[in-house]
């Protein structure tokens, strides 16, 4: 019993964390070097991440530099920006790309919400999933007389503190990514 709650909670650790990690990616006001993490760029034939062929930092709240490390690699650089979803436009001085982040409409920051808050769902449907998983575990171990009804009703209800205790926690990413998001 204590192993699939374990397995459980991990399961649902990574849920949390994945939501983290798309957070990320989602462009605010401010500059942030996660905002180009998803970015893929053609270099020698290959698509490879923006990070792994040039050097990226924020040295001001509104401003990003990518510094290639191999020059002949700068077009394709801007080229795969352009072709992002960030709605940015990178400046090339032939070293080097400056993107300027301008602030957001207050439009766009409502969209931004709603597909925070959709990425949320998604990732508070699957702990509700694995709650669904783990409880047909052990209502299958107690038919099979592996538990006895009560362990089976414990394991559920420290099953269903779990689901609560990760749903909560998805929510209050959700409300610190939101309150970024609308902060001009």
């Amino acid at each position: 019993m204590e192993k699939a709650i374990k397995n459980a909670e991990e399961k649902m650790k990574k849920s949390v964390k994945a939501l983290q990690d798309e957070f990320k990616t989602i462009r605010t006001g401010r500059a942030s070097s996660a905002l180009f993490e998803n970015i893929r760029v053609d270099y020698y034939d290959q698509k490879v991440p923006l990070n792994q062929v040039a050097t990226i930092s924020v040295p001001e709240a509104r401003l990003v530099i990518i510094q290639p490390w191999d020059r002949s690699v700068l077009p394709e650089i801007e080229k795969a920006i352009m072709k992002s979803e960030l709605s940015v436009n990178p400046n090339s001085d032939g070293k080097v790309i400056r993107i300027n982040i301008p602030p957001l409409t207050e439009e766009r920051r409502k969209e931004l919400v709603k597909v925070a808050k959709n990425m949320a769902e998604k990732n508070r449907i699957s702990i509700r999933n694995i709650r669904r998983e783990t409880n047909e575990d052990f209502k299958k171990r107690q038919k099979t007389s592996e538990l006895s009804e009560d362990q089976a009703k414990r394991g559920m209800e420290d099953t269903q503190k779990l689901t609560d205790k990760y749903i909560d926690e998805i929510n209050s990413v959700l409300d610190s990514k939101e309150k970024e998001i609308l902060e001009i």
